[in-house]
């Protein structure tokens, strides 16, 4: 939209802590024109939120009955999920991020709905994210190997009763595509959707899951085409044990020595990097990833970011699809991660600076690969509105930072506004480019309607679970 103008009382630039009182901002063409002392009308203006680590799912962990499960027991449960339309799916999970606050998304699309082809799918995806208005990259999941366990799976199967065996090597234990063909569908997909706020990236599920040849070819071709990749590392002691076992040299100097260390490259999770690893990753400046939300709910542990950030290195901030109170509340998220991560009494770990960027500008160049998250003159017309009456309501002392309200109490109830290139994407609290409502009420039903069609794996899982209980609590990964 052109020649609009946003009267904040208050502008939080993303460049500092101290906010800019009654500001005029002229939006033009998709960009901000100028910002000028003028009225204010109740509005508190910052960058939009980024969630540089999410999947795009459709269920929320109480839906499906897996929440509190650890993550390498977990991720059978997403067989729980019927398959969707791709757009109703893709479509609520981009309007629900925008309505938290976040203006970009990374969605690594490890959760395929499968009732088209893949290009034919990622196109929906695609068109769900410019409908919702939202800027996303989507990161085509990668992987070859290692199906249930990271290790082989034949000990595991001997558990399980026949019943329950013939259901998991029938839902498992596929045949995956050849790793060529699976990286040659990265690019495909992009020369098919790519444009207008939409991204593609190589999306290797973690190198417990992807085969040498499968990342090495990742590695090559994001260095030819310069294309971005993100992936998951080291989220949790297990990963960490297997890692050691395969890879004595060290696993992130591994990946550095196939090309996957660099800038272009995002790390999800990252929970139990080491020092020289942390040095490394800032040296070649690729991106940490934390999902502070995520790492308790699935008890994979607590993200180092104060370790992160004292060895320079690039953090950002994701929900992982698993926030607090199912909610999707991007403000939520950033004040949890301050809390935890903040350090204690006078010893300050996380500067506030280091918060904005990590909430803001440094999920963006994730997604993206654009570097600057800012509210000023000749930057993109990107902004997060917030209901300033409402935060403010209860004040006694007038002078109260904006930013510590926003840190105190912030969260989605108060999004008044987000505005992505100019355009309104939500309004007075509600997405403007999709019916979000009407679409979770039919996704709801949609899935209610499909439940039977899980039967079999439901049924299997009280054993699986089991199963997979023995094996990391065995010998390779006790401790």
């Amino acid at each position: 939209m052109s020649d609009r103008t946003i009267k904040a009382s208050w502008v939080l630039d993303g460049t500092q802590e101290t906010a800019l009182a009654n500001q005029s901002i002229v939006i033009d063409g998709g960009k901000i024109a100028s910002m000028e002392q003028g009225a204010g009308d109740g509005l508190l203006v910052m960058p939009p939120l980024a969630n540089a680590h999410d999947h795009a799912r459709v269920a929320r962990l109480s839906q499906v009955g897996s929440y509190d499960v650890p993550l390498e027991a977990w991720l059978p449960y997403l067989t729980l999920i019927p398959a969707v339309d791709p757009y109703l799916a893709s479509a609520v999970s981009f309007g629900r991020t925008a309505r938290g606050g976040v203006g970009s998304v990374m969605a690594h699309y490890t959760r395929v709905q499968g009732l088209t082809d893949f290009p034919t799918e990622a196109k929906a995806v695609a068109k769900a994210a410019r409908d919702v208005g939202i800027r996303m990259a989507l990161a085509v999941h990668c992987r070859d190997m290692n199906p249930l366990v990271y290790d082989a799976h034949d000990a595991l199967l001997a558990d399980l009763s026949p019943a329950a065996c013939e259901c998991v090597t029938r839902r498992f234990l596929r045949n995956p595509v050849p790793a060529a063909e699976q990286v040659a569908m990265v690019e495909a997909v992009a020369a098919e959707i790519e444009g207008n706020g939409v991204t593609v990236q190589y999306g290797p599920a973690g190198v417990q899951w992807c085969t040498d040849t499968m990342l090495r070819l990742i590695g090559e071709s994001s260095a030819r085409t310069n294309r971005r990749v993100h992936m998951h590392l080291l989220e949790t002691k297990y990963q960490r044990n297997w890692a050691d076992r395969n890879f004595p040299q060290g696993i992130v100097k591994y990946l550095d020595e196939i090309g996957l260390v660099n800038e272009r490259v995002s790390f999800a999770h990252c929970i139990y990097l080491r020092p020289d690893e942390m040095e490394l990753i800032a040296e070649r400046g690729a991106t940490i990833v934390v999902n502070t939300s995520s790492n308790f709910i699935v008890s994979s542990g607590v993200a180092p970011i104060a370790e992160f950030i004292k060895r320079g290195c690039r953090v950002a901030m994701g929900l992982d699809g698993l926030a607090f109170d199912e909610d999707e509340d991007a403000l939520r998220e950033m004040r949890l991660a301050y809390a935890v991560h903040k350090g204690s009494g006078f010893d300050v770990k996380f500067p506030r600076p280091d918060l904005m960027r990590f909430a803001t500008a440094n999920g963006r160049f994730a997604v993206t690969g654009e570097s600057g998250s800012q509210v000023a003159p000749g930057s993109p017309a990107d902004m997060l509105l917030l209901d300033w009456k409402e935060l403010s309501a209860e004040l006694i002392e007038p002078d109260v930072p904006p930013f510590d309200m926003v840190l105190a109490k912030g969260k989605q109830s108060h999004v008044k506004g987000l505005i992505i290139n100019g355009r309104d994407v939500v309004r007075d609290g509600a997405v403007t480019g999709v019916d979000l409502p009407a679409m979770e009420a039919e996704l709801l039903a949609t899935m209610r309607k499909a439940y039977p069609t899980t039967a079999d794996v439901r049924a299997a899982m009280p054993e699986l679970k089991g199963a997979l209980r023995k094996h990391y609590a065995g010998q390779f990964y006790c401790g």
